[in-house]
């Protein structure tokens, strides 16, 4: 799961609603976007770049990172790469600056032991000079200019087995390059990928990852540049409708546990922050994968957070527990304040501790939370 696909970008609203798909077949809604479908046929590698008949897609990792050399220290990170449609055609008229989607860039570095958090955005229009996303089979998969005041690139490439990624923001102080391979093969969210996100049909999306990433590389605080290495968690949505129109947000959970298993959870609420819609997916050792159901699953959120600078009030810690899978576990932020702070919106994106009921170190994980806050997003 990944931001709201109802933002509003550079003015222009970027997720429109239409009919589903029907017997299997991709039906397209009334601006010509292709929905999320049961049946659709994968293509690996091909299908790790971009969709441009879907209207949105995002490409998303989060890792928990340690430093190589002394003295020790540990880093909690995010690489998005997003791209949105703004028309489901090519632009009529014949321009370098002519564009027909966009591409934003969203991450951030949390310097655990010095409890700070940086983020950082990069947007810019889909054209030569500014960004895009290339054809397979270019190893570089999506792009972007750094933001302003950073002569540099954000980039996506595949690496034959798992992907390279690196962004830079000199005005934060931040940057890193990171090189991942898998250690459990890819596994789909849902049956053969398709991730109900409402009741409707095409409240839907097509979801892959890979939930565990050997990691490797440098990052960039300040004036000090630190070799890591670590695990990182992988998400690959695209679609056109995933949110029903009375839902406003999510809650999203991304946990490694230290005995091999993975665990995704997400919860959507609606306006009035009733949860209308669950699920799951539980990895096993072996990479196989068990598909969860809302009653499969609980979650209770504690120790409230409410940010200075937006006032959105965020859970910072989560009683988790899976019944079918013995799993009854203790979620506690790294640190309260990990939110994103964006020029059109703002979400809670963060590292977290993993104890069983005894108190015992058992696991890590990423919570997402988005949706809270008053305007947190730009109106519809």
């Amino acid at each position: 799961m990944r931001l709201l696909d109802v933002c509003v970008v550079a003015g222009v609203i970027a997720a429109v609603g239409g009919p589903g798909s029907v017997g299997g077949i991709a039906a397209r809604d009334g601006a010509g976007w292709r929905n999320a479908d049961r049946g659709y046929s994968w293509a690996f590698p091909r299908d790790h770049w971009a969709h441009p008949s879907f209207q949105n897609e995002w490409w998303y990792f989060t890792g928990h990172l340690q430093s190589i050399a002394q003295p020790e220290r540990e880093f909690g990170y995010q690489f998005t790469l997003f791209r949105i449609g703004l028309a489901a055609e090519e632009p009529a008229h014949a321009s370098n600056w002519a564009a027909n989607s966009i591409v934003m860039g969203h991450a951030a570095i949390g310097d655990l032991a010095h409890d700070r958090h940086r983020f950082s955005e990069s947007l810019y229009r889909d054209v030569p000079m500014l960004g895009g996303f290339n054809a397979f089979p270019d190893s570089v998969i999506g792009w972007c200019r750094a933001p302003a005041g950073t002569d540099a690139s954000w980039q996506l490439r595949w690496n034959g087995d798992a992907f390279d990624f690196e962004m830079a923001d000199r005005v934060r102080g931040i940057a890193f390059h990171l090189e991942t391979h898998a250690e459990k093969p890819l596994v789909f969210q849902g049956p053969n990928g398709f991730s109900r996100k409402g009741s409707g049909e095409t409240n839907a999306s097509m979801y892959a990852s890979f939930t565990r990433l050997r990691t490797d590389g440098w990052v960039v605080v300040d004036a000090d540049t630190i070799a890591v290495r670590g695990t990182s968690w992988m998400d690959h949505e695209f679609s056109s409708n995933q949110l029903a129109a009375d839902q406003v947000g999510w809650d999203w959970f991304s946990v490694q546990l230290d005995d091999g298993r993975d665990l995704m959870l997400y919860l959507m609420r609606d306006r009035d922050g009733r949860i209308d819609h669950a699920t799951g997916t539980v990895v096993a050792a072996d990479g196989s994968a068990r598909y969860l159901t809302r009653d499969d699953w609980s979650v209770e959120s504690s120790q409230p957070w409410t940010s200075p600078r937006t006032g959105a009030r965020y859970a910072t810690a989560w009683l988790l527990r899976v019944p079918s899978e013995q799993i009854d576990v203790r979620l506690r932020a790294r640190m309260r304040d990990q939110e994103n702070r964006g020029r059109s919106l703002y979400y809670w994106e963060g590292a977290v501790n993993v104890d069983d009921a005894a108190g015992r170190h058992v696991g890590q994980g990423y919570v997402e939370l988005t949706g809270y806050g008053g305007g947190n997003r730009p109106p519809l």
